[in-house]
């Protein structure tokens, strides 16, 4: 075949992904709605069981004309023609854009739903052939991450019938996995890896065919897949109402917090313990510990109920046992969960995985949160045996830390060589570029500690366990001490990365830093230094807030953690900003994380990369981050709650608001249904000339009070 030809046949350049999720299981395509066997598919539980499926149009591809999913994140569409100089079986030469492909995809119940609709434009009758090129690899997710593997378990006999095909997988943990293809009409052609249609279609006449993919063999039908889109519907919108509700005038703004709201509602599955939100696809669509805490942070003034789904999740499947393989010990909280066969056999140790060093303390920080925006006494008494064993882990820990830090070292060589949000392998380095030797101690881990033992300190208080609530006031008193005293670099004005296994302080400025703000560990003095710093061009590159600063030996904007911007990172270092009156520079970050979304068609991804941002230019996309992510669709709104200055005492009935200011990007804002002790609340902020007012529009029977400091 010569070069022309080959280009003529090639598949067309669609490097956009798409994606779909229902519970454990979600889809990946480019833009025509075809799986081409790359970091796409269809995956199940962590295993790839559609890895092809590939339409043709009479031996050609389609041409694409537009692609996208819906606003409410149900249906994924791609919308196609005949290309230029086609011809159809007859040898008839066709215009390009007389027929049009619909191309309609829904995802439920672990079940691909497919729909395609053809149209003839023209005015005569046109034959041609609809085929399909399908494989099933049944690769486990970290096989496709790049992992080898030594064997792998063994493909059986396909099954065909008159229109259905069984692919099967026996796996080396002895499941047997099926994906079963079938369709609507039957295949004049049909092997175990291709279906074609033959289809004589009439001018001005259309032609609908439907398919199926999952476990099971069913006879798909129009009905059956008009069915389960109202489902489908009806479960998405079930989602996107819980929770308060925000209308401003901003069309922009309103569209990008509502995309980011769908997006969360897509990433959120309901468990037996409650709603639980993914970490993100394609390669994180499983339970995190980590990132479902932060995503339940930064939307608990909306929906605290995601955080009492997260919380009773991880209290159920909290460390009963010591393992180095799965770095757990009595009492840690779980870093990720998978499903898949490498975890089955443990070839990798994530079948239940407790290598976060951060994961515990923030688990108590999250119930302390919880019960504030909340009063549920009955539900943190349900989990108190939890939060006292998490504890109970963290003293221990800190025990054998000279210094009495909260530090982390890997058990063995499979597991994170880094344990805190940035775990990858070069994260944490001295100025020299030379990475720390563990244990390490992370500066914002420790944060998160002395913020844990002062919630768990009001919670004992609240449950009249006064010893505890000495202890733990004791205790964060003594992380504080010892954050000021071995972290602080008085010639960068800035806080050590972290310190190594010798306690030598690495003496690099980081975004890690920012997190002490939110937790409210520094004084005013070094807290407003801390903010000078992260809004310095060397940290700000005008699209947020780097992860590394420009001057740090292994800044580089393209990495994934020395230097990137991660929209979940600049939301806290926000919330710590607005904790400690810094609303100019809340506004600021606000706005550029919402320009940024303009230019990620309203969806910020996982991370971008971290240069300068130039006069005309767009942010620059980090290749392979996930989109949708939680902690990212979450960002949008700790941003929101740091510009308003918005706080929710629930036990004292109290609504605070601090220093309110309305992005730029808006005028008016409206908080509708924002439940307080089962009372409906409604919020209304104005701007009026260069201040922001707040007052309540319902609710107001005094059962609530709203206190407002607008100095």
């Amino acid at each position: 075949m010569n070069e022309d030809s080959l280009s003529a046949n090639a598949a067309p350049t669609t490097s956009a992904q798409y994606v779909l999720k229902a519970q454990d299981a979600f889809l990946v395509t480019n833009r025509l709605g075809d799986i081409t066997g790359a970091a796409d598919g269809l995956f199940i539980d962590d295993t790839r069981m559609l890895s092809c499926f590939r339409m043709r149009l009479s031996d050609t591809y389609p041409k694409l004309l537009s692609a996208g999913v819906d606003q409410e994140n149900i249906y994924l569409t791609s919308h196609l023609t005949n290309p230029s100089q086609w011809v159809d079986l007859t040898g008839r030469h066709v215009d390009q854009g007389a027929v049009y492909l619909e191309r309609r995809y829904l995802l439920l119940n672990s079940r691909l739903y497919v729909r395609l609709q053809i149209n003839n434009f023209c005015t005569h009758t046109l034959r041609l052939a609809i085929s399909f090129d399908f494989a099933a690899d049944f690769k486990d997710m970290f096989e496709i991450r790049g992992q080898t593997r030594k064997v792998r378990g063994q493909a059986l006999p396909t099954q065909t019938g008159p229109n259905a095909v069984h692919l099967h997988y026996l796996g080396l943990d002895e499941i047997q996995r099926t994906t079963v293809i079938s369709f609507s009409e039957n295949p004049h052609e049909l092997t175990p890896d291709h279906a074609q249609f033959s289809i004589e279609l009439a001018g001005k006449s259309d032609w609908e065919m439907f398919c199926e993919i999952g476990a099971q063999c069913e006879y798909p039908t129009k009905e059956r897949f008009e069915h389960m889109s109202r489902l489908a519907r009806n479960e998405m919108q079930g989602k996107l109402s819980r929770g308060a509700q925000i209308v401003c005038d901003g069309r922009l703004v309103q569209s990008w917090l509502d995309k980011a709201r769908a997006d969360l509602a897509l990433l959120t599955s309901d468990l037996d313990t409650g709603p639980y939100p993914y970490a993100g696809i394609p390669w994180f669509s499983t339970p995190f510990g980590r990132d479902a805490i932060i995503t339940a942070l930064q939307t608990m003034w909306l929906n605290p109920n995601l955080a009492r789904g997260v919380l009773n999740y991880l209290a159920q499947h909290q460390a009963l046992e010591t393992s180095d393989f799965h770095d757990s010990q009595p009492g840690k909280i779980l870093h990720e969960t998978r499903r898949g066969e490498m975890a089955q056999t443990r070839e990798i140790p994530f079948i239940r995985y407790y290598g976060g060093v951060d994961t515990t303390p923030l688990f108590i920080v999250l119930a302390g949160e919880y019960y504030t925006r909340t009063a549920d006494q009955a539900f943190i008494t349900h989990i108190w045996p939890q939060l006292k064993a998490a504890t109970h882990w963290i003293d221990q820990r800190i025990s054998h830390n000279s210094l009495g830090l909260l530090d982390y070292q890997r058990g063995e060589q499979t597991g994170l060589a880094n344990q805190g949000w940035k775990d990858s392998f070069d994260s944490i380095s001295h100025a020299d570029a030379s990475l720390a030797e563990g244990p390490i101690a992370l500066v914002e881990v420790q944060g998160y500690v002395f913020k844990a033992y002062k919630e768990l300190a009001k919670l004992a208080e609240v449950l009249g366990d006064q010893s505890l609530n000495h202890h733990c006031q004791q205790k964060a008193e003594h992380i504080r001490h010892a954050v000021e005293s071995y972290f602080w670099l008085p010639q960068l004005k800035s806080y050590a990365l972290a310190l190594d296994g010798q306690h030598r302080p690495c003496q690099v400025v980081a975004s890690n830093m920012g997190h002490l703000l939110y937790c409210g560990l520094p004084n005013q003095e070094r807290a407003k230094s801390v903010i000078q710093q992260l809004m310095q061009a060397d940290m700000h590159s005008g699209w947020g807030i780097r992860t590394l600063s420009k001057s740090a030996a292994r800044f580089n904007p393209m990495s994934y953690h020395n230097g990137s911007v991660w929209p979940h990172d600049v939301a806290l270092c926000s919330a710590g900003m607005a904790r400690f009156g810094e609303q100019q520079a809340t506004n600021i970050l606000w706005q550029e994380m919402f320009e940024a979304a303009l230019y990620f068609q309203m969806r910020l991804p996982e991370l971008f990369c971290g240069f300068s941002r130039t006069t005309g230019e767009s942010p620059v996309a980090y290749p392979v981050a996930c989109q949708p992510q939680s902690w990212a669709s979450g960002a949008a709104f700790m941003l929101l709650q740091a510009c308003l200055g918005l706080e929710i005492d629930a036990p004292h009935r109290l609504i605070r608001v601090n220093q309110p200011t309305l992005p730029e990007s808006i005028n008016t804002l409206q908080i509708n249904q924002l439940i307080v002790q089962n009372k409906s609340i409604g919020l209304r902020f104005t701007r009026q000339n260069s201040q922001t007012l707040v007052h309540l529009t319902t609710g107001s029977d005094r059962a609530i009070s709203l206190q407002v400091n607008y100095n």
